[in-house]
C-alpha cells in the first residue's frame, strides 16, 4: 500500500507552508506500510519555540484553506518545543532543532520511502546544521566567547 493522493496533496501543501516560514530540514516519509493510523509522516525543525509556533500555524491555516482540512488532533502546543498535527491522513511533527537531534525520527522511519516534495522544502535541507554552526561562531566571537 502506498500513501493516496490526498495524503500527498496534504503532505506537498504542509511542506511548502512550513519552508515559508523557514522550516528547517523539512521531509516526509511514506509510512503507510509499516503504520495503518496514518499515511504519512512530516517532519520539519526550527531554531526556537516561536519559529515552531509559527510554521505549525502556518501548515494549519494552509491546509484549512487550500484544501479544507483541519487537525483532527494538536500536541505539544504549549512549550512548542515538539507540536504534532494529526490529519489522520498525515501527521505532521514541528520540533524545535533539539528535540530533532535527539528523538532522531528519521532513524525510526529511514526504511520508509521519501515522498517528493516542493523544490522550497527540499532546500532546507541541512539548514539545521548551518545554523548550529553560525551560532557557534557568533557565540565565540563574543566577549568572553572564546576568541583569546
Amino acid at each position: 500500500m502506498t500513501a493516496t493522493d490526498r495524503s500527498i496533496e496534504l503532505v506537498q501543501a504542509a511542506a511548502q507552508a512550513a519552508a515559508d516560514k523557514l522550516a528547517h530540514d523539512i521531509v516526509a516519509y511514506d509510512v503507510s506500510d509499516v503504520l495503518s493510523i496514518t499515511d504519512a509522516f512530516l517532519l520539519a525543525s526550527a531554531p526556537n519555540d516561536r519559529q515552531v509556533k509559527s510554521i505549525v500555524d502556518e501548515i494549519e491555516e494552509r491546509l484549512s484553506k487550500e484544501l479544507d482540512a483541519k487537525p483532527v488532533r494538536r500536541e505539544g502546543d504549549r512549550e512548542a518545543r515538539w507540536v504534532l498535527l494529526d490529519y489522520v491522513d498525515i501527521v505532521v511533527h514541528v520540533q524545535h532543532s533539539e528535540e530533532r537531534v535527539f528523538y532522531a525520527l528519521e532513524r525510526l522511519w529511514k526504511d520508509c520511502p521519501e515522498l517528493e516534495l516542493p523544490e522550497d522544502a527540499v532546500a532546507t535541507r541541512g539548514k539545521a546544521a548551518e545554523h548550529a554552526r553560525q551560532k557557534e561562531a557568533e557565540e565565540a566571537a563574543e566577549p568572553g566567547g572564546g576568541w583569546r
